[in-house]
């Protein structure tokens, strides 16, 4: 499985950027997916994740209100929408894949997999 994110950039506090997360090599129908950033000499952390259907999703207090997250699973694709940046929003965006399918939704980055290269977001004050 390879996961690409994109749409990253550097954008002014107050300013919106849609990030997205292409799959190949597995079909991410059946699985969970979430984002997680990691910003300098800081852990990983999350950040949004939403479930195999679509139906649900969980928001890192920190971006409730201001992300949003979708799926498209005919393209087999992630967004994540971020309105009102702030510079603490500053990070590399890492999209991650369920490990397993049909698996309850979770915030931990131990259930999540196959994270990729990340896309690098900086919001400037």
């Amino acid at each position: 499985v390879q996961l690409q994110a994109s749409g990253g950039g550097l954008v002014q506090a107050g300013g919106s950027l849609r990030l997205s997360c292409a799959a190949s090599g597995r079909t991410l129908s059946f699985y969970n997916m979430g984002w997680f950033r990691q910003a300098p000499g800081k852990e990983r952390e999350f950040v949004a994740a939403i479930s195999w259907t679509g139906g649900s999703t969980l928001y890192a207090d920190s971006v409730k209100g201001r992300f949003t997250i979708s799926r498209d699973n005919a393209k087999n694709t992630m967004y994540l929408q971020m309105n009102s940046l702030k510079p603490e929003d500053t990070a590399v965006y890492y999209c991650g894949c369920g490990r397993r399918r049909w698996d309850v939704l979770t915030r931990n980055d131990q259930d999540y997999a196959y994270w990729g290269q990340g896309t690098l977001v900086t919001v400037s004050s």
